[in-house]
């Protein structure tokens, strides 16, 4: 199977626990039907985020996660998933959640969207946040 890298830019910030994040990532991608190559997280400042997602997407707006799919072979899933920390503090107080279960919100929602998930119109984002959940109760962090 594939391996998955986290990378840190320029930030203060280190994950936690994440050899079982891995692990949870690997399983979900698996549980999917897919098979996975390599996966690059990039933790960054919104900023940082901002910048690719000018670049990029033309979007001039913050937001917490951008996806590059990078796969080439049917049932293989590849790519870059960069995250904001930054955006990820806020959301967390934004939802009342843990800053946690709002890191691994997103860092699962990247997988889904390379699986094939999308969620620009309302049904897609309720089956995302569907998905999202079910996999967040399959964490097995402690």
């Amino acid at each position: 199977m594939g391996a998955i890298h986290f990378f840190y830019e320029n930030i203060p910030f280190k994950l936690k626990q994440a050899l079982k994040l891995k692990a949870w990532i690997k399983a979900t991608v698996q549980k999917e039907g897919f098979k996975l190559g390599q996966l690059n997280y990039i933790f960054c400042s919104d900023e940082a985020l901002l910048e690719r997602n000018i670049q990029f997407l033309k979007h001039k707006t913050l937001t917490d996660i951008i996806t590059f799919d990078l796969s080439e072979g049917e049932g293989l899933i590849e790519g870059e998933i960069y995250i904001s920390i930054d955006r990820v503090k806020d959301n967390a107080g934004k939802f009342s959640k843990t800053f946690e279960d709002e890191l691994h919100r997103v860092i699962i929602h990247g997988v889904l969207h390379l699986v094939g998930y999308g969620d620009k119109k309302p049904k897609l984002k309720a089956i995302m946040r569907e998905k999202e959940d079910y996999y967040l109760k399959k964490r097995k962090l402690s």
